[in-house]
């Protein structure tokens, strides 16, 4: 049997497509979502009758689908296009599982959700090439990177300055000595992800310009070329040589288009991700690292011994389960689970250094 979770992941697609096509200003595309829209509700549909259940009354989106729409609206309709595409490979995990149990026939919406927009944008008669590489931009650039990052910053800080914190406790009483090391693990541990993340984005932005800037060169001295090789690109996905041949031709008239279309493709590389900054990268991580941090320091502000261990406990707990519940934005897993789940793992973490500690401790202090 399709489990009800296959069924739900099919509407919720369908509604957020549904979502993404109300809010898209080129018709063209705007048609795209309409149809995506549709085939995942025929799938839904599909799934029911396979369950014997009443389609006449398709279930409503689930909470999650609703609370992407709400952040659709605060980051842009764009974010929710960038969830769905990052969510494909877990749909299609599921998806084939459950046909291979059901004896179902293939369908390649199982493996290649994004093939098929490139397919139905590669049929549109009135869908230019020009608007085709606007799609493939917009799909490459967005999705949940920034709340991603948001999540998985704040996680990074909570359950590393909680074990270090609950080592302290466990090695000492002393309440100064334990906000003392909160206080140093969190600026520690935010400065050295600050550094990291300023590297990272100073050091690949520098050679991605290195390598834009030689492809505008061959660009510049070898336009025919270029020209072949774009049209080669699109017929490798699926595109019919003909039209390749007229898509690539029209990109290559204009010189700012075609290296922003070569450089993605040929590449790999998004030019809007370039226009981060290092220094925006830097802070950016080092906040989001010390809101997670301070949460298990907090309590030792203002109380010492098992009292504040207990309150840090409770509250890097509840953090921890927010998190977990987070993460269920990208995976689509259950919200219980995954909460729960990374209060187990941070909880586990922080007893085994706090055992550690109290050993230390017992040893050191006699």
């Amino acid at each position: 049997m399709i489990s009800f979770q296959n069924i739900q992941t099919e509407i919720d697609a369908s509604f957020l497509y549904k979502i993404l096509a109300e809010h898209e200003e080129d018709t063209n595309i705007a048609n795209v979502f309409h149809r995506m829209s549709e085939i995942e509700q025929g799938h839904a549909i599909v799934f029911m009758k396979k369950n014997n259940l009443d389609t006449s009354h398709l279930p409503p989106p689930s909470v999650r689908a609703r609370i992407l729409h709400t952040i659709g609206k605060v980051l842009g309709y764009d974010y929710i296009l960038g969830v769905l595409l990052d969510t494909e490979k877990s749909l299609s995990t599921s998806l084939i599982s459950s046909r291979k149990k059901n004896n179902m026939s293939g369908s390649i919406s199982d493996t290649a959700h994004v093939t098929i927009l490139k397919n139905i944008l590669s049929n549109q008669p009135n869908v230019s090439g020009s608007n085709l590489a606007r799609f493939e931009k917009r799909h490459r650039s967005i999705g949940g990177n920034a709340l991603r990052a948001a999540v998985l910053g704040g996680n990074d800080g909570l359950v590393s300055n909680f074990s270090l914190v609950m080592g302290i406790a466990g090695a000492t009483s002393g309440q100064s000595a334990v906000l003392l090391a909160g206080i140093a693990g969190l600026l520690a541990g935010a400065l050295s992800m600050a550094l990291g993340e300023w590297i990272s984005v100073k050091s690949s932005k520098e050679l991605f310009e290195n390598q834009m800037q030689l492809e505008l060169e061959e660009l510049e001295n070898n336009p025919e070329g270029e020209e072949l090789e774009l049209a080669l690109i699109y017929q490798s996905k699926g595109i019919p040589e003909e039209q390749a041949l007229k898509m690539a031709k029209e990109i290559i008239s204009n010189i700012d288009l075609a290296h922003e279309v070569l450089i993605k493709e040929e590449l790999g590389i998004n030019q809007e991700d370039l226009k981060g900054s290092a220094w925006e990268a830097a802070i950016t991580s080092f906040i989001l690292f010390s809101v997670g941090a301070i949460i298990p320091v907090f309590p030792f502000f203002f109380v010492g011994g098992i009292q504040a261990i207990i309150i840090s406990t409770i509250l890097s707990g509840f953090g921890l389960f927010l998190i977990g519940a987070s993460i269920t934005l990208f995976t689509g897993k259950s919200i219980w689970l995954s909460g729960f789940r990374q209060v187990l793992f941070g909880l586990a973490a922080a007893a085994i250094t706090f055992g550690i500690g109290k050993l230390i401790g017992v040893a050191v202090l006699g």
